[in-house]
């Protein structure tokens, strides 16, 4: 078990199951949504996260059709994001872990729209977009 909270510690989680392949996303909505070069996301089932405190806090952005980003609209920490057309899935933001994982990024996907200021400098798989499952 896995658990995790929003900066202002206003919403807490557990993830009572294993996270998916961390995935370091470089789309331009999540180095925008995270303020940074990339995200860092691993799928978990919809049923492994459990919301243990906050859920008045919870807010979501549809960043793209069919796309939400949720977020605590306190401190605006990041936390998934889901897809209606996958209730089963969400993509879950791994910097919000409190937990300490063994878990290393898997790959890079979104490389053809990453920041033209940041250098990838590991020797794990690229991806211009997201790559077929």
């Amino acid at each position: 078990m896995l658990s995790g909270s929003c900066l202002c510690n206003g919403i807490q989680y557990e993830i009572r199951g294993e996270l998916g392949d961390i995935m370091q996303c470089h789309c331009q909505k999540c180095r925008k949504a995270n303020g940074s070069a990339f995200a860092a996301n691993a799928a978990i089932p919809t049923t492994a996260f459990v919301l243990l405190k906050g859920k008045e806090l919870l807010a979501e952005y549809e960043s793209t059709p069919n796309v939400f980003r949720v977020f605590c609209k306190q401190c605006a920490s990041p936390l998934y994001s889901r897809r209606p057309h996958m209730p089963e899935l969400l993509r879950l933001r791994i910097g919000t872990l409190d937990t300490k994982i063994e878990g290393k990024p898997s790959s890079h996907i979104f490389v053809g729209s990453k920041a033209e200021w940041y250098d990838i400098c590991d020797d794990k798989p690229q991806y211009d977009e997201r790559p077929a499952v």
